[in-house]
């Protein structure tokens, strides 16, 4: 299965598996004590293997973890899996990349030159990837579905919007969206409408603007890693 594949590989090549591990496991919405149930150890092996206190998992243990995961969430009715389809391709979707492990905010924001807007707010979340949109196809051509694609392999990421004049059509659909992303930053804006900041406040929303290019930030953000 392409999704049990993607799991494995990530925390194979992650110089953090133990971290790379606790991402996914979030991500399928799986405690640790009914992940070490399933898998018939305790819970104090997941939390030492995601600490980091355990060595690297070895290939056997990978295999188990995944398999684990996807069996569990089958047995839910396989929401997750539904849930991340292809998402590449899609004409708004300018670029979308996914993180071993999580990177706060701050970070994140240094490494494309962001200035956060609303700064008073608490940064609850860290970032597991970024998708770049193309701003005004996104609002012409999206619909309800599509915007469940540009979240990708996890909903804790940042989105990127290209485009913009004013800032308050992205920000309007993030708030009428059941899923909310972990920050939002435009790229080479106009100017930022206050509605904009006073919505992504609302949301407890990091909403950043930067004036890099592009291709830019795709570099910057994959340097990360």
């Amino acid at each position: 299965m392409e999704i049990g594949e993607k799991i494995a590989g990530e925390i194979v090549l992650s110089k953090k598996p133990g971290a790379t591990m606790r991402k996914w496991r979030e991500i399928f919405s799986i405690s640790q004590q009914e992940l070490a149930k399933y898998l018939g150890i305790t819970s104090s092996v997941i939390s030492d293997y995601e600490s980091g206190r355990r060595k690297s998992p070895g290939v056997g243990m990978v295999k188990r973890f995944v398999k684990a995961l996807i069996e569990i969430d089958e047995s839910r009715g396989g929401e997750i899996i539904k849930k991340f389809s292809p998402t590449y391709g899609e004409e708004a979707i300018i670029d979308l990349f996914d993180f071993p492990y999580s990177v706060d905010v701050e970070k994140f924001m240094s490494q494309i030159e962001a200035k956060i807007l609303n700064p008073d707010i608490e940064y609850k979340r860290g970032i597991y990837g970024f998708t770049i949109l193309d701003s005004l196809k996104a609002i012409l051509s999206f619909n309800s579905y599509d915007y469940f694609k540009v979240y990708g392999w996890s909903v804790d990421r940042a989105l990127l919007f290209y485009g913009v004049k004013y800032g308050r059509s992205p920000m309007v659909a993030i708030r009428a969206h059941p899923l909310k992303p972990s920050a939002v930053v435009y790229i080479n804006p106009e100017q930022v409408d206050p509605l904009a900041i006073k919505l992504a406040i609302l949301e407890d929303i990091p909403l950043a603007e930067t004036y890099l290019d592009v291709e830019e930030i795709k570099d910057r953000l994959r340097e990360l890693f």
